[in-house]
């Protein structure tokens, strides 16, 4: 059993499948206040605390889609779109395998979805106890397909692709990750040009 600290936020609110990390980046990209003030700690330049006063005065419409066969968050803004799946995990690496496969069955689901509807599919890894490092890291399912408008495409060229095992699984690996704010920086001062 993991003992809580100062700051960490709860894994699971009772009676809900909401995870306390889901709720933080929501909470994170839809420019709350309190949850942009706890997450300072890990803003360690002044143009990545400037970047946390643009999200709050600029920031994404977070959408919960509920379900086990949804996406864990749509976030919204301008011309962005966003379905993203949540993991969160002590272990540096989290092989889609694991779990009777339960894991990378859901990833097909939602690649073919996204693929359909021209969109990305991105998944968002909190690394639990990373210290002062940026917790969250960011991943694309897979590369851009020619249906992907130019916005997406360049989204993509952003993200690193989730990676796969020798027996051609998924696995995330936290390390080769895009941390939060660096892609949120990149976001809002080249994508969108509000920073």
């Amino acid at each position: 059993m993991r003992i809580s600290r100062p700051g960490d936020v709860a894994p699971v609110v009772p009676g809900s499948s909401f995870s306390g990390y889901e709720r933080e980046l929501k909470g994170v990209l839809q420019g709350e206040p309190d949850a942009l003030h706890r997450y300072r700690k890990y803003a360690r330049t002044p143009e990545m605390l400037h970047l946390l006063d643009s999200i709050e005065a600029r920031p994404f419409l977070v959408v919960r889609a509920a379900g086990s066969q949804g996406f864990d968050l749509v976030a919204l803004r301008d011309r962005v779109v966003l379905p993203i799946e949540v993991k969160s995990s002590s272990q540096p690496r989290i092989p889609f395998a694991a779990a009777s496969g339960r894991s990378q069955e859901q990833y097909l689901s939602l690649r073919a979805q996204t693929r359909r509807s021209g969109l990305l599919l991105l998944y968002a890894y909190r690394l639990l106890g990373a210290g002062e490092r940026d917790p969250w890291r960011l991943f694309l399912a897979e590369a851009p397909v020619e249906d992907h408008n130019r916005y997406a495409k360049m989204i993509a060229g952003q993200l690193p692709t989730v990676g796969a095992t020798s027996q051609g699984n998924q696995v995330l690996r936290w390390e080769e990750g895009k941390p939060l704010l660096d892609f949120l920086n990149w976001v809002h001062s080249v994508l969108l040009g509000n920073a």
